[in-house]
């Protein structure tokens, strides 16, 4: 196994490993310890469906089954396509499922929005369009380093409230039925979270947090505004080029991603992300 750095702070491609291939606890360690040193793991040329990439996301623990705005709600799979789940054909761009999934071009971490947030997502490139639609990270452990120490003292115990819904309505307020946002009501989430393998912190914010509990709504929605400007700098950012057979690996407690634009109209894309489960809430709910 051989390791190539992405970004001068974190990520790295990892060589000589097939994903498609059963891996037993051994083969798996150096894996997993690359991922908590590095918060994101690349692995190219990967042949995989549906059943290897689930066996495969397994090794990181419990997987989560997706809510059901998803076009593949209730299933292993978050399904980012501008293709139809149903007869592969091309979603008009005006159609609800492509509004829905704009969002994703907000930064944000996975599942903060759930009780127990998520460890990890995996998201392997099925269908990749020839140019565009590149996923960026941002390392916000780096960006809590960073931060002023009066900062640092004013973001401890600190808790915000997270929801779905909250950032969906920054792209369209009706996108979601009132089923769909019933399922996910609002959840409490510790603003700093500590990597338990290595000690480091990180800021836990993104598109999913509204507001700090305890303070009026406009300061609180405010200072997580200021911290999100502050926080996201090129330096700290890792965009990456999409090839068909990646399957890219990311920390959901230290990294920020988003998508970017592509042609949907010109091109296809089809993206199937696994996301596995944390193991605890990060505050009483």
């Amino acid at each position: 196994m051989e390791l190539r750095k992405l970004h001068p702070g974190f990520g790295v491609e990892i060589i000589g490993v097939d994903t498609a291939r059963p891996l037993d606890a051994a083969a798996f360690a150096p894996i997993r310890a690359a991922f908590e040193e590095h918060g994101l793991l690349l692995f190219r040329d990967q042949d995989l469906d549906d059943e290897k990439q689930v066996a495969f996301s397994l090794l990181f623990g419990p997987l989560e089954k997706t809510i059901s705005a998803n076009p593949a709600g209730g299933s292993l799979f978050a399904r980012q396509s501008n293709l139809d789940i149903r007869d592969g054909t091309v979603i008009p761009l005006a159609d609800r499922r492509m509004i829905y999934q704009k969002a994703n071009y907000l930064w944000h971490t996975d599942s903060s929005y759930k009780p127990v947030p998520s460890l990890c997502s995996l998201l392997s490139g099925r269908v990749v369009p020839p140019e565009g639609g590149n996923t960026e990270f941002a390392d916000m452990a780096a960006a809590y380093d960073a931060l002023p120490e009066e900062t640092k003292t004013r973001l401890d115990g600190l808790v915000a409230e997270h929801s779905i819904v909250h950032s969906r309505a920054q792209i369209d307020p009706n996108v979601m039925t009132e089923a769909e946002k019933a399922e996910v009501p609002p959840v409490r989430q510790t603003m700093v979270r500590v990597n338990p393998v290595t000690g480091r912190k990180a800021l836990f914010i993104g598109a999913h947090c509204s507001h700090i509990i305890g303070w009026p709504l406009e300061e609180g929605r405010a200072f997580v505004r200021h911290l999100t400007e502050t926080a996201i700098r090129p330096e700290i950012c890792y965009s990456h080029p999409w090839r068909a057979g990646d399957i890219v690996v990311w920390d959901n407690r230290r990294l920020l991603h988003r998508a970017t634009a592509y042609d949907a109209v010109k091109y296809k894309r089809l993206m199937q992300r696994t996301t596995v489960a944390g193991d605890a809430p990060t505050v009483p709910q």
